[in-house]
């Protein structure tokens, strides 16, 4: 477990991103794939989503070291959406207006006062 310096803020971050696009995968994967089963599409999901908890859960434990909770949180609302817009246009070919953008800029701002202030 990450103790000190900078790799103990770094680790968190990568494992949640790695964690986001496994859940981003399990939750919207299966939109291109609407012809199979709805129970084997749940299934799927939920081995994909397995995987999400297996790098979750680690980067929330080394990350409260460094993180309080609710930043922990905020990084991984932040990571979700930065994953989910770039998982909308690549995979699902969906487009992201600049309505879309907006929002996200405005919910990354609201989270930038999460920080203010430090870990407490």
């Amino acid at each position: 477990m990450p103790t000190a310096g900078p790799f103990a803020y770094v680790l968190p971050i990568i494992l949640l991103v790695m964690s986001n696009v496994f859940m981003t995968l399990a939750w919207y994967g299966h939109l291109n794939y609407k012809s199979k089963p709805l129970m084997l599409v749940i299934v799927i999901s939920w081995g994909i989503a397995f995987v999400e908890y297996c790098l979750a859960v680690p980067a929330n434990r080394y990350g409260h070291a460094v993180y309080s909770a609710a930043q922990l949180k905020t990084i991984q609302e932040v990571i979700t959406l930065i994953v989910f817009a770039g998982f909308s246009v690549v995979v699902l070919k969906e487009g992201l207006g600049w309505n879309h953008l907006i929002g996200f800029a405005l919910i990354a701002a609201g989270a930038a006062f999460v920080f203010v202030g430090g870990k407490g």
